[in-house]
Formats: C-alpha cells, structure tokens, sequence
C-alpha cells in the first residue's frame, strides 16, 4: 500500500473516550514510518503507526505529544502477518487502562514511552469534521507500506482481541476469527474484509474512498504467508516495491533474498526494462542454500542463471556459476521467466519454455541443467543485479500479479501447484510448489 491510501470524512461525532482498532498487518519496510491508521485535520491527529525503529506507537499529537504509548518491542519481520490491537477507554480510573496495545492476542506491557490520557480525555478519533485515514496520517506522510486484511474500527466500544482472533488448539498460534461480533458505533467501519472491499462491511455504511495509489489484491494472507523478497537481508538490496514483489530500482552487486524456501519450489519474473543498455547489464536468478550464510553469494552453494543484456531492448540468457553456457535463448522486458527446482536440479525457462528442451515434470533436465550443491538442502530463491538489472522486475510467488497487474492466463485464474495453492502464470511443474507457508510441509 505504498502511497496508496484510504479516507473518509466523519459528519456525526460518535463516542470521544471509547475506540477499538483491529487489523492484519504485513509491513513491507522494516526501516520506514508505517502509518496504519489516524484521524485528524493536518497535523492534528490521533494514530496507530510502526515508527521506523519497528516500535508500535498509539498516540494522540497536536503540536505536541497529549498522550503516547510506543513499545519497547521491535516489530521488524517484513514476512510475518501482524495481528494488532488498539483500545481507549479514558473512563478507567486506572491510568495504565486508559490506552492499550496488543500483538497477536498478548499485550504489550514493556514499553519505551507511557504517557496516558487523562481521566476521560474526549479524543479526536470520532470528532465530527475529521477525516479517518487507511495507510496514512492526517498530514499526508509516513505512507503505510504494506499488506492490511480485516480492517475494523469501533467506536464507543474498548475491545479485547478474544473478539478478533483465538490461540489454535493445535498449533498454538494465533489465528483470525473472520466474523466477529461486534457494536460498530457510529463512525465504526469494517473493510479490507473480502479482497480490496472499501465499502463498509458492517451495518454502517461508513464507505472509504480510495486518496490515492491503487489496491491490489493479494493471495498472501494470514492463514498462508507466502514469500516475498526480503527488506532486511543483510546484502546490500535493491529498492522495494508493491508488498516486497517488485524492485523499482537497483545498481551493481545488489542482492535480494526471498523469505520462504522449499526443496521443490516455482516461481516467475516479469523481466523489467533495462534502460541502459550494453553488455553485462541484467538479472541473475535463481536459487540458494537456506542453510548457507547468505553472504556467500558467489559460493558453489548459490545456483543461478542469468540474463547479458546485449541489446537496448533483448536479453541474451546464460547459465550463471561461471559456465559460461548460453541458452541460445534471447528474452525481452515483459518476458516472464520460469524458475522451478526439485531433486537436486534447477530448471529455468521463459514464457513457460525451459531452457534445454527440460522438462522438470517428467524430470527430463537437459543437457547443461544446474545441479543443486545440496539436494536435500532447502531453496530460497536469489536475484542479482548486473548494473541495474532489477530495475522494475517484478516476482509472481503465487499472489496473482506483477506488481498491480493481474496473471492473465487461464480466463484470468492463472494456474495453481499440486497442492491447489498459488496463482500462476504458467503451470507449475508436477513436483514443484509455491513458496508458501502451506506448501512448508512439502
């Protein structure tokens, strides 16, 4: 949701000590300001945000700090879906009551400032003549760069997260509860709840304007995280864009991990246009070793192909490792290119043609395939700029879309791994999976 938010004017004022703000959050920059929500005129505003530390922060501002709350705790993995929890109640004769976080149904106690609101403080949460903003605040900064699902506000009412999510009995992880019941309050909302849905989906009618940017749908949610490209690998990366799925701009040696690995995994790339031209420019793909440092990316242990931008406008495709072994293959920007592995062997190919008549289905590998250092070490994937290859390439790891435009093949349904998940381009090779929390077993 970078640049990319959402609004509404508030016309009644509703309950001004009461509030509860409920979300499922996937930060996609671990080093920004991430606003999720607030409501005010200019610089004055109450707001939920992940300041660029990592802390959480719940506060009021106007010209100064009213009151504020900001954890101690770093909330800093890009991968991870977030279950935060927000609630006001200045009614509490208990200071510490008053205003209150929670991550993933436990309560955030330590916290680096603590300063509460006064004993029934009227808040500007539900003022009449406000506006309530998704993914930025009041002032029109501090962009929430992201992925958000089941949206809710509350107003009048300071709800626990028992009314949001539950510990799985099994897994003991906290899971979402998708219909909860709720008293919305006047200016309550509930969106983001089906897809990009920003008409209210309670009983309000509390619709919500896109401000600015476009939503884009995305499969990753938070019963199955699927891989993105990694903010806070610990190589030098490329700018980031669009949930971690696309690089807007790189430069020589610069690396990007993927989060989630497999022993056999498929994923495709959008090739972006390279506007430099020459030999030398392009992308290095492919995969490596999750169990290997992964600042060793010239290691036997890092299995790549790679694009040689020989042309303005073509790539010329090589087999990466220093083989020196050209594919015969030339690729354009908008060609998507075919990345899947599994016993040991990395098959690569273009617009669903592997390179080396392979055929990874049937387990044909061809006659100059990468093979694997360690066959039964798990995947990650790995691209590599060569000057500034990446520049606006964009990764489909089974979410439906490069970038903001959806897969089109298929009628538009795109095509899905063995086990049913992903949304691809291209059908996966038999044996291959997307990279995705419900494919970890595999």
């Amino acid at each position: 949701m970078a640049s990319t938010f959402l609004s509404r004017s508030i016309s009644s004022t509703g309950n001004q000590k009461k509030m509860t703000f409920s979300a499922w959050v996937k930060r996609a920059s671990a080093s920004a300001t991430n606003c999720m929500f607030a409501t005010g005129v200019g610089a004055e505003r109450s707001m939920i945000l992940f300041e660029s530390s990592g802390r959480l922060q719940f506060s009021r501002y106007n010209s100064n700090y009213i009151w504020h709350l900001a954890t101690n705790r770093l909330f800093r993995d890009t991968n991870a879906w977030y279950h935060v929890v927000c609630a006001l109640d200045t009614t509490q004769s208990t200071a510490s009551d008053r205003a209150k976080i929670w991550i993933n149904g436990v309560q955030e106690t330590s916290l680096s400032t603590s300063t509460y609101p006064s004993l029934n403080y009227d808040d500007g949460f539900n003022t009449s003549g406000k506006t309530q903003y998704v993914g930025q605040d009041s002032d029109g900064n501090q962009d929430y760069n992201g992925c958000m699902t089941h949206v809710h506000y509350i107003d009048g009412t300071a709800y626990t997260p028992s009314t949001f999510g539950q510990t799985d009995a099994t897994t003991g992880e906290w899971s979402i509860n998708t219909s909860p019941t709720l008293t919305m309050g006047t200016n309550g909302f509930t969106i983001l709840k089906d897809g990009t849905t920003i008409t209210d989906q309670s009983s309000n009618s509390n619709n919500f304007s896109v401000g600015a940017g476009t939503l884009t749908f995305t499969h990753d949610n938070p019963s199955n995280i699927f891989c993105v490209l990694n903010d806070i690998t610990s190589k030098n990366k490329p700018s980031l864009a669009n949930g971690n799925t696309k690089t807007n701009t790189s430069s020589d040696g610069q690396y990007v991990f993927g989060t989630i690995g497999s022993k056999a995994g498929y994923y495709e790339i959008k090739l972006g246009q390279n506007p430099n031209g020459g030999n030398g420019n392009g992308l290095t793909f492919g995969t490596y070793d999750a169990n290997f440092d992964d600042t060793q990316t010239n290691s036997t242990n890092v299995r790549m192909y790679k694009t040689n931008h020989a042309y303005s406008t073509n790539y010329s495709i090589d087999v990466g490792n220093g083989a020196g072994t050209t594919t015969g293959v030339a690729a354009a920007a908008g060609d998507i290119i075919n990345v899947a592995w599994k016993n040991g062997k990395l098959y690569c190919g273009k617009n669903g043609t592997y390179f080396f008549s392979a055929n990874p289905s049937n387990n044909t590998d061809g006659s100059t395939q990468v093979t694997m250092a360690d066959s039964n070490a798990y995947q990650l994937p790995i691209s590599k700029s060569n000057v500034d290859g990446m520049t606006n390439s964009e990764w489909n790891f089974g979410n439906g879309y490069f970038g903001t435009t959806a897969i089109t093949t298929n009628s538009g349904n795109g095509y899905t791994d063995a086990n049913g998940q992903g949304k691809f381009q291209y059908q996966p090779p038999t044996g291959c999976y997307a990279l995705c929390t419900k494919n970890l077993n595999i």
